[in-house]
């Protein structure tokens, strides 16, 4: 142990003299240990820089395998759908668990039990094949009546009544649909950021910048319906964009002049005609 300590305690001297001359211009004296201490702290310190440089700085983004601004968009984009398709099947689990029971004689649950129909069965066995079987008739009576209408052409149906929306946003209404004032839509409150969904199956029309309505959004639907949504942070759909009823297509936020807050200014058209959001939807 003693000649060790003797080993790396010895004295050591570094010198620059210079060559003609011999003339000393520089010197210090050292040990084995000191040499070895600095150049662990020298390693140390390089590796820290490099960790830094790495981590904080563009450089981040020429490393294999780091998610650039791109993929971490799409990511947040896809979680976005994958919880809009939950909900969605959640309502249609809901849907079926109603007529379930409205067969049987139950009382229909409310929207509040939403979360309680993971703990129902989607088909009671022993009322799958009356289901299913009703079903059957239902839909060959429908073709029947379309294949043999007067007008000798299938008929479609045109009215809103009974087609099922989806809720835009949650929030709460801050000012009502009133004709008789000029104010033939809603204004909904909601944090900016909050998704916006689509209230149908339809093809986005129109997608823009407006100076008086911000980012405005526009979509056609079946049954010559348009719904319109404006003030928009931001959209997350473009023009002739297909969507399903709950997709996300856009970001509550306070775009426009005539915004003067967070919130979905949501309009709803039918046969050209402004109609009230609220007959039909449930916020």
């Amino acid at each position: 142990m003693a000649r060790q300590k003797e080993k790396y305690g010895k004295k050591l001297r570094f010198s620059i003299i210079h060559d003609d001359s011999h003339k000393e211009l520089f010197s210090f004296r050292t040990s084995k240990i000191n040499i070895i201490l600095i150049t662990i702290l020298v390693l140390l310190a390089i590796m820290a820089g490099t960790y830094l440089l790495t981590s904080r700085t563009f450089i981040r983004q020429t490393i294999p395998g780091y998610p650039s601004p791109e993929t971490r968009r799409m990511a947040v984009e896809n979680a976005i759908k994958l919880d809009s398709l939950e909900r969605t099947v959640e309502m249609w689990a809901f849907q079926v668990a109603n007529i379930q029971r409205i067969v049987t004689g139950k009382k229909p649950l409310t929207p509040d039990s939403l979360g309680l129909i993971k703990e129902v069965p989607l088909i009671d066995e022993s009322l799958s094949d009356l289901y299913f079987r009703s079903d059957s008739l239902l839909r060959e009576e429908v073709l029947r009546r379309e294949q043999y209408s007067v007008s000798g052409r299938r008929q479609e149906i045109e009215q809103i009544e009974g087609l099922h929306f989806f809720t835009p946003v949650s929030g709460i209404i801050t000012e009502g649909y009133n004709k008789a004032t000029g104010h033939p839509y809603i204004d909904i409150a909601a944090q900016t950021g909050t998704i916006v969904h689509s209230v149908l199956d339809g093809t986005v029309i129109s997608a823009g910048w407006s100076d008086d309505t911000g980012y405005t959004l526009q979509i056609q639907h079946s049954h010559d319906i348009i719904s319109v949504y404006k003030h928009n942070e931001q959209l997350l759909k473009s023009s002739g964009d297909k969507v399903k009823a709950g997709t996300p297509v856009a970001m509550v936020g306070n775009t426009g002049k005539l915004s003067t807050g967070s919130h979905l200014h949501f309009e709803l058209w039918h046969k050209g005609e402004a109609v009230d959001p609220t007959l039909y939807i449930k916020f």
